[in-house]
Parts: C-alpha cells; sequence; structure tokens
C-alpha cells in the first residue's frame, strides 16, 4: 500500500501536465487510446499471471516451470493482439468510431505487447514472499513511467509522444522483469511442463473469462460514452470516473496479500480463519474507504478544479455518483472466487446475466441521461454482484447471524465518516469563496479531526492497534536528551 501511494504521488503530475498541454478533445483522444491498451492488458491475458499466487506456494518443486509457463501464455498473447492492430489499423476506427485513430494502432501494438509481457513484474515477488522487492519494484516502474511521460508531454507535447513513451517504459520494464526471473529462477527456461501448463490453464481460464466479463462493467460505459458521444464528452466523463486512487491502490494491495493466505486456509479447510480474516479486512478497508467517500463528495468541484481546471468542473456530477463504487468495494469476493476454484463458473453465470443487464442500462441510460446515466448504471450493475457474491460466500463459508458482530466496528465507521462529513460540508460552506488548495486543506483538516476523534471515542481501535500508532509516533518525534 505504501508503494501505491508513493506511486501515486508521481503519477498524479501527469493528468495536470495533460490538461494544460492539450485541448479538451486532444485529452479525450489520449484516455481513449490509453483506455484501449488497459482493456487489452487486463483482458486478453484471461488474468493468467494471477495463477502464480495459486501455484507458486503449492508447486514448490516447479516453481521454474510456473514462471515459465506464465512468460510464454503472456508473450504468445502479447503478440496476438499486436498483430491484430499491426495489419489491421482501422480496428480503433471501428471502436471508436473516429477513423482518426487509425494513425496510433501500429505504436499502440507494441505498447499492448510489451506492457502484456512485463504485467508479471509485481505478481512474481510477492507470490515468492518477496514483500519489500515487490514495493520496491512498484515505486521504480511508478517513478521511471511518470519521468518518461512527462519527458515525453514536456518535450513534444503530444498524444503520439506519449504513446513512444509507453513503448520506452515497457522495454525497461521487460528487461527488469528478465532479470529478475533469471536471479530467482535460473535456468527456468529449460523448464516448460506441459502438464502444468495445463493446470494453470484450467484454472485461469474461467475466472479470466469472468474478469472479461467483469471488465465488460468496469469498462463498456467508457465505450458507449466515447462511441456514441465524442472525444471532448469523453474527456469530461473519464475526468469524472477517473480512477480513484485509494480504490485501486488499497484494494489492489489488498487482493495480492489475501489471495496467498486465503488460498491456503481454503486449502487446509480452515473455514473459520477465512471468515474472520475476510472481516478484519473489510474493517480495515472501511476505515479508509467510508472516510474517503464522505470527503471527496464535499470537496469534488474543488479538487476537480484543482488537477483539472475549471473547464472540467460539468465533471463533478459523474464524480460524485462514481464515488459510490468506493462503498461498494468494501466488500470483497476476488481472494475468495481464487481460493474457491469450483465457484469460477458462478461468477461467469452471474456476469453473464448482469452484462446484459449493463448494456441495457448503458443503452437506455445513455440516451436519456447523457453520462449521467451511463455511470449510474455502472454503479447499479456493480452494487448488485457484490451482493450477491456476498449472499453466496455467506452460505458457503457457514456464516450465521452470530458473525454480524465481527462487522461492528463497520457500522461505527461509517457514522463516523458521515458525521465528519458534514462537518466538513459546513465549513466548505464558510470557504465558498476561498481559493480551491484552501478549501481542501482547512476541510481536510476539519475532516481528519472529527474523523479521529470520533473513531477514538467509538472505541474502533484495539489494543494492539493502539501500541502500534503510538510506537509509530513515537519513532517519528525526535528524542529528548
Amino acid at each position: 500500500m505504501l508503494a501505491k501511494t508513493i506511486g501515486f504521488v508521481f503519477n498524479l503530475a501527469l493528468p495536470i501536465l495533460l490538461v494544460r498541454r492539450l485541448d479538451q478533445a486532444q485529452f479525450g483522444v489520449y484516455k481513449q487510446l490509453f483506455l484501449a491498451i488497459g482493456t487489452s492488458v487486463t483482458v486478453l491475458p484471461l488474468g493468467f499471471a494471477m495463477s502464480v499466487y495459486y501455484f507458486l506456494p503449492r508447486e514448490p518443486d516447479r516453481q521454474r516451470e510456473t514462471v515459465l509457463n506464465t512468460l510464454i501464455y503472456n508473450i504468445a498473447v502479447g503478440c496476438v493482439a499486436c498483430g491484430a492492430f499491426m495489419l489491421w489499423p482501422g480496428l480503433l476506427a471501428i471502436i471508436f468510431h473516429q477513423h482518426g485513430l487509425t494513425g496510433y494502432a501500429r505504436p499502440l501494438g507494441l505498447v499492448i505487447l510489451l506492457w502484456i509481457v512485463s504485467q508479471s513484474l509485481e505478481i512474481f515477488p510477492i507470490a515468492h514472499g518477496e514483500m519489500k522487492l515487490a514495493s520496491g519494484l512498484i515505486v521504480s516502474v511508478q517513478l521511471t513511467r511518470t519521468a518518461i511521460y512527462l519527458a515525453a508531454v514536456i518535450g513534444f507535447g503530444t498524444v503520439r509522444a506519449l504513446l513512444w513513451a509507453a513503448v520506452v517504459h515497457g522495454c525497461l520494464q521487460t528487461g527488469v522483469l528478465w532479470w529478475y526471473l533469471q536471479s530467482r529462477f535460473s535456468g527456468f527456461w529449460r523448464h516448460f511442463d506441459w502438464s502444468l501448463m495445463r493446470s494453470q490453464l484450467s484454472y485461469a481460464v474461467p475466472l479470466g473469462l469472468a474478469g472479461i466479463l467483469y471488465t465488460v462493467q468496469t469498462d463498456l460505459h467508457d465505450y458507449f460514452v466515447s462511441n456514441r458521444l465524442g472525444p471532448a464528452v469523453f474527456a469530461l466523463y473519464s475526468v469524472g470516473t477517473v480512477d480513484l486512487p485509494l480504490l485501486t491502490m488499497l484494494q489492489e494491495a489488498t487482493h495480492v496479500v489475501l489471495i496467498p493466505r486465503v488460498s491456503y486456509l481454503q486449502h487446509v479447510n480452515d473455514t473459520r480463519e477465512i471468515v474472520f480474516l475476510i472481516a478484519r479486512a473489510i474493517r480495515k478497508l472501511a476505515a479508509v474507504y467510508f472516510a474517503a467517500y464522505a470527503f471527496l463528495a464535499v470537496v469534488a468541484p474543488d479538487l476537480i478544479s484543482l488537477v483539472f481546471t475549471r473547464r472540467y468542473l460539468p465533471s463533478v456530477p459523474v464524480f460524485r455518483i462514481n464515488l459510490t463504487l468506493i462503498l461498494v468495494s468494501v466488500v470483497l469476493q476476488d481472494p475468495l472466487f481464487r481460493a474457491y476454484r469450483s465457484q469460477r463458473f458462478f461468477l461467469i453465470r452471474l456476469r453473464v446475466i448482469l452484462s446484459g443487464l449493463l448494456v441495457a442500462g448503458l443503452y437506455f441510460g445513455t440516451s436519456l441521461f447523457g453520462t449521467l446515466g451511463a455511470i449510474s448504471a455502472v454503479v447499479l450493475i456493480t452494487a448488485a454482484e457484490r451482493m450477491v457474491t456476498a449472499i453466496r460466500f455467506g452460505r458457503i463459508l457457514a456464516v450465521g447471524r452470530k458473525d454480524v458482530v465481527l462487522l461492528k466496528d463497520v457500522g461505527k465507521l461509517a457514522i463516523a465518516a458521515a458525521m465528519s462529513g458534514l462537518v466538513a460540508e459546513g465549513v466548505h460552506f464558510l470557504l465558498r469563496d476561498a481559493k480551491p488548495l484552501v478549501i481542501l486543506i482547512v476541510c481536510g483538516v476539519a475532516f481528519s479531526v472529527v474523523y479521529l476523534g470520533s473513531v477514538l471515542l467509538a472505541g474502533v481501535l484495539t489494543p494492539e492497534e493502539k501500541e502500534f500508532v503510538r510506537r509509530k509516533i513515537a519513532a517519528l518525534l525526535p528524542r529528548l536528551d
């Protein structure tokens, strides 16, 4: 989480500069191209690299085979994707309904190839138990990516330059991945195992298909808005649905830690410990997510103005609706589906149904309510999936009414966040004519004081957590002679 937070700080500079160097239509084109890259890198490998979390700890005698199979698979998929854009440049024009994007197809194909191949750079060290190295790699990747992108924007100020910067970074990341595999799994390229490949495919493909359907739920609205409303409107919409750093960073960090642990507990059939583990994770996520939702809902106009300029203030209503996804994300499901392999087909069936409902919701929502209709459809479908999967795993793990007490702190945190949000709203009203940065700082201080005070008064922190905080504070304070 710390590593991803540092990476976010580095990445924050990029959109701040881009919205000031590119006009709204160009910024929309940039978002369209990197949307296509992100979707391709997420969907096409079918989550095969995630199988490393499952097989590396369970197959200690076949670790070289596991990493080689993963690398071979990703190279093959990346080459197919790259070849499609190289041979059929008009594919981009079809996807986004804009013929001007055709000229970007070839560098975009190279980016997809390199990013798919190198996407395991963060996964392998975590699955291998090297958390400090993984954190260092995450920070390094984000730092170098931001530096290369910023150099391209400052030096050339074009979307094409950003694509070639992504190619350069992909080459660097692939080189670091090769170094890591060589240093940890020496001679891995000589250890292909077809039987293990079949096992990995059997594990990954059903979950990958479910992942495609999940991406339909998370990305399809962007394609709908972009295709039907054009790049300028999509630029506004993409700002409103910008990746929330707390949502992406904390959720990813939680998942990569929970997946191996839940997988092990399921392997030894310790379902009660899984229940306790998930409840503890939800409690800690809620402590951050509820506060983030309440605070960002209050200061949304000021945040948009500060980061993206006042030109993007029409994005605020979409942004506020999109914030609801923070609350929905408290309900964890990915670690459970990856540990309980038998449930992957249920997930596929569920997402097929929800994807159909989403397409209908996006079509009518966009037609009747524009961008607000699109994001509302996404939030409703995502909430429905989390609710259904929570009920499903509640039955599998034999969760009863007595287990509600495990989430008692979640209710306290929700009340604390709501109270803090009301105080911040009052402060925001008093400062309505101040500059955005001043409003953010003052409201942030007021919100934090009330929230932390409410959490302490409600008795949410355990004695161990209080002692942990004391130690950290003591370490930061200068020692008195």
